[in-house]
C-alpha cells in the first residue's frame, strides 16, 4: 500500500512560484494509487471585522469576495504544476491562526502528509521557520513536510536521523518508521537513502568523580552498541553498510554536519510532539537540528500521538 496518497499543501500568499505544491507532484505521480493534493490557504484581514458601517451580510459577502478571488489566483499559479494524473482542488478558509485552520483541516479531510514551504531570510542563505511552522511541527498529527525550494538535485541524497541506541519501545517503532518512508520517498524522488546516527560523547565529569574510569573504553563499548544495532537496523530493510554512519556528538551537531558533507536534499526526523511550556523553554532535539540545516525536513510522530488540536480528544 502506497503512503502519503492524500497531501494538504499550504500555499504561499506571497509568491506565484510554489515549491510545497511543485514536491507535492513530484511525490503524488509515482504514488501506487492515483493521489488527491488539497491546496489550502487560511487568510483573515481584520479590518473587515472592524467596518462596523457594514451590517453582517455584508462583511460576510466581503469575505467571500475575498476568498473568491484567493480561490482564482490559488487555480492559476497551480495551473503549471498540475496533469490528469492527479486529482487537484483548492480549498480557502477565513481564519484568523493559519495553524490551527491547517490542523483542523488535516484532521476534516484525514490528509496523510502536510507539505508546507520554508522561507528564505532576505540577505542570508539560511531558511527561516516562522511562528506556524513551529506549531505544525509540535501539533500537527500527520507527518509535516518543510519544502526548501522548488527545484530538487538529480541524484539527491535523503538522509534518516535515527536513535539505534534506545531501548525505548517508541523510539524503536520510529526507527522502522522512519525508514521505511526514507525508502519509499527515495524511490518517489530518485534519490539515495541514508541512515545516520548519533551516540554520546563520555562525560568529562565521570572521569574526575571516578578516577579507575577508563573513558576509552567506555567509548568504545558505546561506539559498538550503536554499530551493533544500526546494523540490525539496516539489516531489516534490506540497506548496505555503505548506506548508514553512526558518528560521536551531540545530534544537533552530527546531524548539519552529515547534511553538509553528503549534500543532503531531505531529512526525516522523528518529533516526540511536546507542546506547552516543555516545548518554549526546552524544545527537543528535532528542533534544534531542523534550526540547522538548509534543506527539505520531514518531521514524523511517534505511534500514538495525540495532537492538543484533535476535535475528538478532550484533555
Amino acid at each position: 500500500m502506497s503512503i502519503y496518497s492524500k497531501i494538504l499543501v499550504v500555499a504561499d500568499i506571497n509568491n506565484d512560484k510554489q515549491p510545497a505544491l511543485a514536491r507535492a507532484i513530484q511525490l503524488a505521480k509515482k504514488s501506487v494509487s492515483k493521489s488527491r493534493i488539497t491546496f489550502f490557504l487560511s487568510i483573515y484581514d481584520f479590518s473587515y471585522e472592524m467596518t462596523s458601517m457594514l451590517s453582517v451580510d455584508e462583511r460576510d459577502a466581503m469575505r467571500r469576495g475575498v476568498i473568491g478571488q484567493r480561490e482564482v489566483w490559488m487555480k492559476k499559479v497551480a495551473e503549471p504544476y498540475l496533469d490528469d494524473s492527479i486529482e487537484f482542488d483548492v480549498k480557502v478558509v477565513w481564519h484568523n491562526r493559519p495553524y490551527e485552520a491547517i490542523i483542523a483541516e488535516v484532521f476534516g479531510g484525514q490528509h496523510e502528509l502536510l507539505i508546507k514551504g520554508t522561507r528564505k531570510h532576505d540577505t542570508l542563505e539560511s531558511v527561516i521557520f516562522t511562528p506556524t511552522d513551529w506549531h505544525l511541527l509540535r501539533k500537527c498529527p500527520s507527518p509535516v513536510l518543510l519544502v526548501k525550494n522548488a527545484f530538487w538535485p538529480e541524484e539527491a541524497n535523503i538522509l534518516a536521523s535515527v536513535h539505534v541506541g534506545s531501548e525505548n519501545d517508541t523510539h524503536l517503532e520510529l526507527n522502522d518508521t522512519m525508514v521505511d518512508r526514507l525508502l519509499e520517498i527515495s524511490n518517489r524522488l530518485d534519490a539515495q537513502p541514508f541512515i545516520v546516527n548519533a551516540y554520546p560523547v563520555t562525560p568529562a565529569n565521570i572521569t574526575i568523580e571516578l578516577p579507575e574510569f577508563d573513558p576509552t573504553s567506555y567509548t568504545d563499548a558505546v561506539r559498538g552498541h550503536h554499530l551493533t544495532s544500526m546494523k540490525a537496523l539496516r539489516q531489516k530493510h534490506g540497506m548496505n553498510e555503505e548506506q548508514t554512519f553512526v558518528e560521536q556528538g551531540l545530534p544537533e551537531d552530527v546531524i548539519p554536519d552529515a547534511v553538509e558533507k553528503h549534500k543532503a536534499a531531505m531529512v526525516i526526523l522523528g518529533t516526540t510532539g511536546r507542546t506547552g511550556l516543555s516545548a518554549v523553554f526546552i524544545g527537543n532535539t528535532a528542533e534544534h537540528v531542523i534550526d540547522k540545516i538548509n534543506c527539505d525536513v520531514l518531521a514524523l510522530k511517534p505511534n500514538g500521538y495525540v495532537s492538543p488540536l484533535d476535535p475528538n480528544h478532550t484533555a
